[in-house]
């Protein structure tokens, strides 16, 4: 019998299993891998660093960061991937990295509007980004739009540009209908008044940090210095491009 596996995560609210991206990133692999985990919400996230979840604990095993979790899934036989083609494995790590790098920490508003755009393009009208099967680049996607999309900000440019890109508002709310529906209530077991002083904070700080980065914008495309940008140099595929590629992955 498998060693019992136990996340560590940020608690939900406005309909999402947790308002924590990496956390989301996490618990969707787990729900497409089919990965049985028990779920311990933790409540006091803000007393602390924001970085101490997620964390994934079996037997003598701590495991912390999304990647290194989702790598120890794979090695337990929870593997959401195996019918990737290598190009598919090569665009996923690709992907990855421009989530991280221009939507995560949404540095400057047009880089994140031309990530959330190339996605966008990239899901096309396909239910998941690689056909009818949710994979490890799905399970990221949705952890860090599910939050943007669905928590209430009085107004975020950021959102309200998602919210125009309906194939990926759609993508959120049936990954959210299929898979976490019966799951979760959005609610955590220490009480409602403690997630409603959490989900504030929450609030707060997403709006602060908005704020600044549109400020940021602002300032920048009124410089005259600002140099002109480029895109990432990485080759991403469109969903038509896959048929011409298939390749299975090595063992």
């Amino acid at each position: 019998m498998a060693a019992p596996l136990e996340l560590r995560c940020w608690g939900g609210g406005w309909g999402l299993p947790s308002v924590h991206s990496e956390s989301l990133v996490v618990l969707a692999y787990a729900k497409f891998s089919g990965a049985p985990l028990k779920v311990s919400v933790i409540d006091n996230t803000w007393r602390g660093s924001r970085g101490d979840v997620p964390i994934l604990t079996s037997e003598d095993n701590i495991v912390s960061q999304p990647a290194k979790i989702l790598n120890f899934l794979r090695k337990q036989k929870y593997n959401a991937d195996y019918q990737l083609s290598a190009k598919q494995g090569a665009d996923t790590l690709a992907y990855i990295a421009l989530l991280e790098e221009k939507l995560l920490p949404a540095v400057i508003y047009r880089d994140a509007k031309v990530c959330l755009n190339l996605l966008s393009n990239r899901l096309g009208t396909s239910q998941f980004f690689f056909g009818d099967t949710p994979t490890t680049l799905d399970a990221y996607v949705f952890g860090f739009l599910a939050p943007l999309y669905k928590v209430h900000f009085p107004k975020v440019q950021l959102q309200e540009h998602l919210k125009q890109l309906s194939n990926l508002c759609r993508f959120c709310d049936e990954i959210l209908s299929c898979y976490f529906r019966l799951s979760f209530t959005g609610f955590s077991p220490a009480g409602q008044d403690t997630v409603d002083a959490n989900l504030q904070k929450l609030t707060q700080l997403v709006n602060k940090e908005s704020n600044l980065i549109e400020k940021m914008d602002d300032n920048l495309r009124q410089s005259p210095q600002l140099p002109p940008r480029k895109l990432p140099t990485l080759k991403l595929t469109t969903a038509d491009d896959e048929s011409n590629s298939f390749q299975p992955l090595s063992p």
